[in-house]
């Protein structure tokens, strides 16, 4: 099986997760077998390889699976209703489907190979609750592979990968492939839409049409956790809500403003908020950048508006009469992201900061953030607005037009 350079460093990389997200007709279930053969290799060894659906299982891998391995002499055994493979050396190589997981449960594998997943309508759980559960006994590895589709979970798995430890994530077009000549694709850019080619291709992950934070990017994301200091002040944004309530922890750098930790509770209040950034940083000083109406709203049942509870809580309130307009507000988010003029960092394990600017959209047809949708990524996003803004204003005049930006209670 013949390989291209970047196929045969992704099979060759010594991380225990690997996502790969290829182009059309990019050599992906060649890239499958060998991550397959790489492993079942060493004797009696289970290797699984999973696609959406049983046909595909047999449409895209079965035969050239067959193919390889009975040119290199390793089939001892051959059973075609369960599409599975015994190898002379004791392995197996068996594919499954997704949309029978019940046949997945229970089996421990030492290696896995999840192919097309952007096509598994349930890839989070999926993988979560039953794939990857099948991997701790034996301490297995995963390649998941796939052509680029949304901004779903695949995106933050790819995404993901770049700054977790034993992950790593690859991308690589159609014509690095190798397989599809230079004539066809340059006929398949004259008669696809750009951003249909750039999908299917290029690989990429085509923007979300409407999306709010343009100039968030990976420039954005520290390779690495970057450890508060003791005594550093941490700048809070808060966002109010019964259930959850958000709050987005950030320090002062020379630049500008590094985000370093996330808290999200559910079924909870402002006090319980308080308490929990006091327990986890014990010694430092805080300055909350709340939600405006808080001065007036209780999300506790002691009485109390929320700004009176984060004051007796011994915060420092920064906040004005009233919040800024939302597009000022998120006009102030995309200048601080932006790639010439970084004045935005965000550690690399908030993902739901990170998710949230990433995919966060306006509603077909208007100007509104979107709100109503299955993951709605407002209230992070909210609790990051309040804070830079108060940073980083885009209107001065605010300033006069609504009284004291800051207020200490």
């Amino acid at each position: 099986m013949q390989l291209t350079d970047i196929q045969s460093k992704i099979i060759n990389s010594e991380n225990r997760f690997i996502v790969v997200i290829a182009g059309r007709r990019g050599g992906k279930s060649f890239a499958s077998i060998a991550y397959l053969a790489k492993h079942a290799r060493f004797p009696n060894k289970k290797c699984m390889y999973v696609a959406p659906t049983y046909s595909m299982c047999k449409q895209i891998i079965w035969e050239d699976l067959k193919n390889m391995l009975r040119d290199k002499n390793w089939i001892k055994k051959i059973n075609e209703s369960e599409l599975t493979i015994t190898l002379v050396n004791g392995s197996t190589i068996f594919l499954r489907s997704a949309d029978t997981p019940d046949r997945i449960r229970g089996i421990g594998v030492d290696a896995v190979v999840i192919d097309e997943a952007a096509d598994i309508p349930k890839l989070e759980q999926t993988w979560q609750a039953i794939i990857r559960p099948t991997l701790s006994d034996r301490q297995g590895s995963a390649m998941i592979i796939s052509s680029p589709k949304g901004k779903g979970f695949l995106f933050d798995l790819y995404n993901n990968a770049k700054y977790t430890d034993d992950w790593q994530s690859w991308q690589y077009t159609t014509e690095q492939g190798g397989l599809v000549p230079q004539e066809e694709l340059a006929d398949a850019k004259r008669d696809l839409d750009e951003r249909t080619y750039k999908q299917e291709y290029q690989a990429e992950f085509v923007d979300f049409a409407g999306a709010i934070y343009y100039s968030f990017g990976d420039h954005n994301i520290v390779s690495k956790s970057v450890p508060l200091q003791s005594g550093t002040p941490i700048h809070i944004g808060m966002d109010f809500n019964v259930s959850p309530i958000c709050a987005v922890l950030a320090y002062k750098t020379m630049t500008g403003l590094h985000i370093f930790d996330e808290i999200e509770i559910y079924g909870s209040d402002t006090q319980e908020m308080c308490n929990e950034i006091r327990q986890r940083y014990p010694d430092q000083r805080f300055i909350a950048y709340p939600d405006a109406s808080g001065a007036r709203r209780q999300t506790s049942s002691g009485g109390l508006s929320d700004h009176i509870i984060i004051q007796n809580a011994g915060f420092k309130i920064v906040c004005g009469s009233r919040n800024p307009p939302v597009k000022d507000r998120i006009a102030s988010v995309n200048s601080v992201c932006k790639q010439d003029n970084i004045r935005l960092t965000i550690d690399p394990k908030c993902a739901k900061v990170i998710n949230g600017l990433r995919k966060h959209t306006y509603k077909e047809g208007t100007r509104q953030p979107e709100k109503d949708g299955a993951v709605d990524f407002s209230h992070f996003n909210d609790a990051a607005g309040y804070l830079i803004y108060a940073h980083y204003p885009v209107r001065p005049e605010y300033k006069q037009k609504y009284g004291k930006v800051s207020r200490t209670l």
